[in-house]
């Protein structure tokens, strides 16, 4: 995490930081999620409405960064967690006359993040893994499967559709067709590497030994038939171990995506990197796709995701 003073804005967020540790008493956790919450704003402030001063904000530029958070599919908690976050720090300026309002009184949660699902803690993802049985070449996909999905934030018809020439293990990267047959390359994590290689290894080499393998062509997961694994097997792959591990929220393939960038963010993760790792362009009107460098990517999945 960059330190305070490397920031755009450095000197309010210095006093409000400051403020909230002296004043409030806040606890080393909640002041740890309101610095992550208030870097990736100033940053978005500075990078992408071209701030020049707090003073300057607007209640559309809030709704604007908001909405950026809502479309990354962020659970609803974090992004109202986010909102108070802001509206302290804009009603702290206002009362130490460093603005001349509050642009973030009458900000209310983005429709579109009120609607969005509950999101998996990490430990139920977990818990998830363990009960999927990896003596038996079905574990050792399905395992291979729930690792993907949440060590890359990928969509399901992304992991279906992935291909063996798509992995790019001695750099730690998959290549992902997303939407429009977008390419982007998102960092896979060592333990989900390992689940991966350990299927190559033993199930998918069985299945082709056994089954036709011009049916399985040069799909990385199939079914225990040979063919390509579909989307409704994948929903019953995560729903069944849900079901396992007594895990009462609706659990389906896309959960693990929102799952994914709340857990990096809220770990301090760069927005724009998760951006890139998701496949979303900017979501400011210009729609302007900014590449993040794939060296730091690497880093800040390593440094951010919790089974990387």
């Amino acid at each position: 995490m960059n330190d305070v003073e490397a920031l755009p804005f450095h000197r309010e967020l210095h006093h409000y930081m400051n403020f909230l540790r002296a004043e409030k008493g806040l606890a080393k956790n909640s002041l740890l999620s309101y610095r992550n919450d208030l870097t990736r704003y100033v940053q978005y402030l500075d990078s992408e409405c071209r701030l020049a001063s707090l003073d300057g904000v607007s209640v559309r530029h809030i709704e604007s960064y908001l909405n950026t958070l809502s479309e990354l599919g962020l659970a609803a908690s974090t992004i109202a967690r986010n909102i108070s976050s802001i509206r302290g720090l804009h009603e702290f300026l206002l009362v130490e006359k460093w603005t001349e309002a509050n642009p973030a009184e009458l900000i209310e949660l983005p429709a579109s993040a009120r609607k969005l699902p509950a999101v998996l803690h990490p430990e139920e993802i977990e818990a998830m893994l363990q009960e999927i049985d990896r003596t038996t070449p079905a574990g050792i996909r399905d395992a291979a499967i729930v690792e993907t999905l949440y060590a890359t934030g990928m969509r399901v018809s992304e992991l279906t559709s992935l291909q063996l020439d798509q992995l790019f293990f001695e750099i730690g990267f998959l290549k992902v067709t997303g939407k429009g047959d977008k390419e982007r390359m998102v960092p896979i994590g060592e333990i989900a590497q390992l689940a991966i290689e350990h299927y190559l290894e033993t199930t998918r080499r069985t299945i082709l030994a056994t089954g036709n393998p011009q049916k399985a062509g040069n799909h990385l997961f199939l079914n225990l038939r040979g063919g390509p694994i579909s989307r409704m097997s994948v929903w019953n792959i995560v729903t069944s171990y849900a079901e396992k591990a007594n895990i009462r929220k609706k659990v389906y393939p896309h959960i693990f995506r929102h799952s994914f960038a709340t857990h990096l963010l809220e770990g301090g993760a760069d927005l724009r990197a998760v951006q890139e790792m998701l496949g979303h362009s900017s979501i400011n009107t210009t729609e302007i796709y900014t590449h993040v460098d794939r060296t730091l990517l690497h880093q800040i999945h390593r440094e951010y995701h919790p089974r990387a």
